[in-house]
């Protein structure tokens, strides 16, 4: 299975690690958001797609390459990292503007994995920030367990994760 991880990671990195760290797992190419060729993709049989959250959404770049993407019917899953507690918001809340573009693109969703980023958003910053040292190491564990998962064709539909 020929997979290509897309990412925007923006302010720490964080979302690069657990893209990289998927990417291992399943072997894919892996690329930022803002440097997708929209015309490469019909080469590959499956898509992740993510990005740190924002407003309770994923980053404005990976959202706008969404809605330019041609109609597929193409796997894809959708991963992130969060300020936020999952319990205080549930995972269907973050991904749920990429997962709707998605599904109206013909993507067929097999999975959806979402973790804890360092974040110094807002007022955060004066205080220095806060989930200092996420993605950690059972973070990506759990990426990479995620990711296995894809590998043997497990679906998923619920988040794992801190």
């Amino acid at each position: 299975m020929k997979t290509l991880i897309i990412y925007a990671s923006i302010h720490h990195g964080n979302t690069e690690k657990i893209a990289r760290t998927i990417a291992a797992v399943l072997d894919a190419d892996i690329v930022e958001a803002v440097n997708v060729g929209i015309g490469n993709l019909e080469e590959y049989d499956l898509i992740g797609f993510g990005s740190g959250i924002y407003g309770w959404k994923h980053h404005k770049s990976l959202l706008n390459l969404i809605d330019r993407l041609p109609n597929t019917n193409v796997g894809a899953f959708i991963y992130s990292t969060r300020g936020n507690l999952i319990r205080l918001v549930p995972l269907e809340n973050y991904h749920k503007v990429a997962r709707n573009s998605l599904l109206e693109k013909g993507f067929e969703i097999v999975g959806e994995f979402s973790c804890l980023g360092f974040d110094t958003s807002g007022p955060l910053r004066l205080v220095g920030g806060k989930n200092r040292g996420h993605p950690d190491e059972r973070d990506l564990d759990d990426a990479r367990e995620f990711a296995a998962g894809l590998k043997n064709g497990v679906r998923f539909t619920e988040t794992m994760g801190s």
